[in-house]
């Protein structure tokens, strides 16, 4: 049974095996979307934000702005790595808007402790306890799509959601500037107050209660899996930090070691933090797979790009960034037209052109003698347009090829799958890229950067071909037990 808001306030309901259909066929619930997006969009907001902050932040508190960085950005990024996972379960279990409100709570008193408690420790506490309630809100946000909109217009809900999250994302320095200079830097942590508290009331007041499906309606589940939890996030911690640290590669390689005695735990747990059948179902890991290496390569682009510009011919960070908007700007523009494409035209379709168009991007980044980094712009441009295209599509995929009752632990599979990726490329670009300001070196070292990035990208379009041709497709095989 699939229940949800009707554009007047009312509920549609369709019974199992139909779509809901209000006149002229189905439509998005708007103010459900519009809380999701507001929720959602705060994570990578917050991530970005407060990278503006942080030269008045170090002389206010009098602390390095490296140990800034490390106290409020490496644990902010580090904590949604580690609790995406459980986060998701957490979902599955308590119900996705009951999750969500506990994710709105939790980065609500951070945000808010943030702002009244400016001293490095409280300051450091106050970003985990954002970080972690992200962490809930992110894969709460997407199951909630998934189990309360029907798959006819789940790829447009999701198209816009993508849209508002890398809006958010590009705005987080202009946003986290403007607030700093008329405000003072506690302002871009109480600034996240308000807008949790609009998107809580659109979410959950008046909202109609979800008819609970079979699964959720079983009898009562297990514990929560404790111990799961703490081996997959130490597991996770000890890989990104030695992905990051060159000083600590060891931790990487204990990290790996450590999902052994996770997956013993997970097969033999009663109720675990992840099901391994998902990783048997094909849509689910071609989706999850195809987001993990398009962020390995999105992120390496825009941490390569500034350092290669800068050897080749002394370009600063504020052109690096202007060019950087193009690639930006067609990720944005792109992906709501990805969600409504893909419910025309099948979500395998539009997820091969994407990657074909961000091959071409890339391709073309290295073909063209540019000399300056507006000669960049074209084929940021359709990098960006490839990548836009793809997202919607896979993540609809991939979330709706799993039991409604796991949604929750896919979305949060998926969001692991996308900060690991980022974090991939970055380590890969650390052992390409040097400091010889050689320009000979430097085209060197940008020809390989790019030929991984491309070999990469072309492997997405090996996963883009697995993907369903509709979404619904996905959605009947997951029912269906497939």
């Amino acid at each position: 049974m699939w229940s949800g808001p009707s554009p007047r306030g009312g509920c549609i309901c369709s019974s199992e095996g139909r779509s809901p259909v209000a006149e002229g066929g189905p439509r998005v619930p708007t103010r459900l979307l519009a809380a999701i997006a507001l929720s959602a969009a705060l994570a990578p907001l917050n991530s970005t934000m407060v990278a503006v902050a942080l030269p008045e932040m170090s002389r206010t508190l009098g602390a390095d702005s490296g140990v800034l960085r490390q106290a409020l950005v490496s644990s902010y990024l580090l904590t949604n790595v580690v609790l995406q996972s459980p986060g998701g379960k957490l979902g599955d279990r308590l119900g996705y808007r009951r999750a969500l409100a506990l994710g709105q709570i939790l980065f609500a008193l951070g945000a808010a402790l943030a702002s009244v408690w400016p001293v490095l420790p409280g300051l450091t506490a106050a970003r985990i306890a954002m970080a972690a309630g992200g962490a809930i809100l992110a894969p709460s946000a997407f199951a909630l799509l998934r189990t309360e909109l029907p798959p006819e217009v789940r790829g447009r809900a999701f198209g816009a959601l993508g849209a508002m999250m890398g809006l958010s994302a590009g705005l987080g320095p202009k946003v986290g500037a403007l607030l700093v200079t008329h405000f003072g830097w506690t302002s871009i942590f109480l600034a996240n107050v308000p807008v949790l508290v609009l998107s809580a009331a659109l979410v959950h007041l008046g909202a109609p209660a979800p008819a609970p499906s079979k699964e959720m309606a079983a009898a009562a589940r297990p514990r929560f899996d404790v111990l799961g939890s703490v081996l997959l996030g130490a597991s996770l911690l000890g890989v990104v930090v030695g992905l990051e640290n060159e000083a600590y590669r060891w931790a990487a390689a204990v990290g790996v070691l450590g999902f052994v005695p996770f997956a013993w735990w997970e097969r033999r747990a009663a109720d675990p933090i992840i099901d391994f059948s998902l990783f048997r179902r094909r849509t689910f890991v071609a989706g999850s797979l195809l987001i993990a290496i398009q962020n390995f390569a999105m992120y390496s682009i825009l941490f390569e790009l500034p350092q290669v510009a800068g050897r080749l011919f002394g370009a600063g960070p504020r052109e690096v960034g202007n060019t950087l908007v193009a690639m930006m700007a067609m990720m944005i523009v792109a992906s709501p037209f990805a969600g409504r494409a893909s419910e025309r035209f099948g979500a395998r379709a539009v997820a091969l052109v994407g990657c074909a168009v961000a091959v071409a991007g890339v391709a073309l980044l290295g073909l063209l003698p540019w000399d300056s980094t507006t000669g960049a712009v074209p084929a940021l441009g359709l990098l960006g347009l490839g990548l836009g295209l793809t997202g919607a599509p896979s993540q609809a995929s991939s979330i709706s090829d799993v039991p409604r009752d796991k949604s929750g632990m896919a979305a949060g599979l998926t969001s692991t799958m996308r900060y690991i990726g980022g974090i991939a490329g970055l380590t890969v670009l650390g052992l390409v890229l040097t400091e010889e300001p050689a320009a000979e070196v430097a085209r060197r070292e940008h020809g390989t950067s790019l030929l991984i990035f491309g070999v990469a990208l072309v492997v997405t379009i090996g996963c883009a071909a697995l993907l369903p041709g509709r979404i619904a497709a996905a959605e009947g095989a997951a029912a269906g037990g497939r």
